[in-house]
């Protein structure tokens, strides 16, 4: 062996025994793991929606506010650099294992533990998890955004205090990401105030009001000048798809004749009134308990995104004249349609790409057939954890695990506070759909689902390190940590004396 390679030699010897050749590795096995989940999603999985959003994204169809213009937007954009659709499962499934890498690599450092920062990447193998990883949809880019964020929250708490442009750069690239979490799905708005939270905490650990206020508007600008800035883009057709909620309601709750008088007592056309009552009718009939307007409304041929637009405000006022008089029907009728969503969730795993019946799928995507092999292998693994393990596909669980997080009382590792925050994230966009769920979806939990698996494995981790280092095994040595860093006085606790950005 020549000088060069013995040198070699014992320098990698040197990095792995003292723990800085690690988080490469980490690295390494983050880059493998999500190739290959990208090669069984490939060219990604499509729902009807997502098929619509391809066409807007590729410019063969108009743009409308539907389904959210910022991800036509950002699909628009990746073809335009790649030139392929695919680019976007590609991109979900890389944002998803590079956070994870970041998390692993915190762990890694807060216990020297191999085993430990690996069980953290294991996540994205967890069945409940990767079902979803390579399908297209708004509820996956918001929860990955969303996880995004609550990393880079914590490697902003652990940077030192001399890195503030590196703080100030991962704090934007945070509130970026939150933005975007805020316009892909209008009604997860709630999960991302204490995520938000998160992102404050981190730049300030103890921020007094002022700065809680002057973030919030900062968070605030941010969001709505987004939300222009993508409207300047697109130019989206209005749909104020709001309105299906309360179709929802009085077709469920009304009986077609009450249904009749309510739309020629808020005033109604006689096109709006005749089709409310043949939706009432239809969903009375076919025992249909949700999502009205799109399984019982009579729908023109093909269909108009629109129609809601020109009448949102008689619906609304239908709404608000019959409802305070219905009261009880509709406390009954949300209470089940929230119900199923808990505890009978369905579509646990997408099978490949479909469109609805007269749509027409992209002709992009008839190029690029799935694989059929590796589609059939995941859908094995995720139906057969769903008949062994049913929770873990269902919204009383994780709804469950996002209360225990929020009230438990005894530190919950070195995150404790954050794992809090995350916890009142994934309780309160599963409580917003108390009023809005138009029907039972796995999807509509996948994002409570992610942050109660990330956080239970957090748990765990720190758990096993302090039995490890209560019973002095291997890892009972320090956390590894930068060259010209003290280690910590007590790296189990929460950390309070962070350095404030700037």
């Amino acid at each position: 062996m020549s000088g060069t390679d013995r040198r070699w030699t014992i320098a990698l010897r040197g990095a792995w025994r003292d723990g800085t050749l690690w988080p490469w590795c980490l690295a390494a096995v983050a880059a493998a793991c999500g190739y290959g989940v990208a090669t069984v999603f490939h060219p990604g999985y499509l729902s009807a929606d997502s098929n619509t959003q391809l066409w807007q994204a590729l410019g063969d169809e108009p743009v409308n506010d539907w389904h959210p213009p910022v991800m036509a937007l950002a699909w628009r954009i990746l073809i335009g650099i790649t030139g392929d659709f695919s680019v976007m499962a590609a991109v979900q499934v890389a944002l998803l294992w590079g956070t994870l890498w970041v998390l692993a690599r915190l762990v890694w450092r807060r216990t020297g533990s191999r085993g430990l920062s690996l069980a953290v990447l294991a996540v994205g193998w967890a069945p409940h998890i990767m079902n979803f990883t390579g399908v297209v949809w708004k509820d996956v880019h918001l929860a990955y955004a969303l996880l995004a964020v609550f990393a880079i929250a914590l490697t902003v708490r652990e940077l030192p205090r001399d890195r503030v442009r590196t703080r100030w750069a991962l704090l934007v690239l945070g509130l970026l990401f939150l933005t975007y979490a805020a316009l892909v799905r209008k009604n997860g708005i709630p999960a991302t105030i204490p995520v938000f939270a998160l992102l404050v905490l981190a730049a300030w650990p103890a921020p007094g009001r002022r700065r809680w206020l002057a973030a919030a508007g900062v968070f605030a600008a941010v969001v709505l000048a987004g939300s222009a800035g993508v409207s300047a883009a697109t130019h989206p057709l209005a749909t104020r798809v709001y309105a299906v909620i309360p179709v929802d309601d009085l077709v469920h709750v009304l009986t077609p004749d009450q249904v009749r008088s309510a739309a020629e007592q808020a005033g109604a056309s006689p096109d709006l009134r005749d089709r409310l009552v043949a939706a009432a009718v239809t969903c009375q009939e076919r025992h249909i308990t949700s999502d009205g307007y799109l399984q019982c409304f009579p729908q023109s041929r093909p269909f108009d995104v629109t129609y809601l637009d020109r009448r949102a405000d008689v619906v609304v006022r239908m709404w608000t004249q019959q409802m305070p008089k219905h009261w009880k029907g509709y406390a009954e009728y949300r209470a089940r349609v929230f119900t199923k969503l808990l505890f009978q969730s369905n579509q646990t795993f997408w099978n490949g790409t479909h469109v609805n019946a007269g749509a027409r799928l992209h002709p992009e995507v008839r190029r690029q057939p799935l694989n059929d092999t590796l589609r059939f292998a995941l859908q094995n693994y995720v139906t057969g954890f769903a008949r062994d393990l049913p929770m873990l596909f269902q919204g009383w669980f994780w709804l469950a695990v996002s209360l225990v997080l929020v009230l438990r009382r005894r530190p919950a590792g070195p995150y404790a506070r954050e794992l809090r925050l995350l916890g009142a994230s994934s309780l309160l966009y599963i409580l917003a759909y108390l009023p809005t769920a138009p029907e039972s979806n796995y999807r509509y939990v996948y994002w409570p689902a992610l942050a109660g698996t990330v956080a239970l494995a957090l748990i765990a981790t720190a758990f096993v390190a302090r039995r490890r280092t209560a019973a002095g095994g291997p890892d009972s040595r320090p956390a590894v940590l930068p060259a010209g860093r003290a280690p910590k006085a007590a790296a189990a606790g929460p950390r309070e004396d962070a350095g404030a950005v700037g």
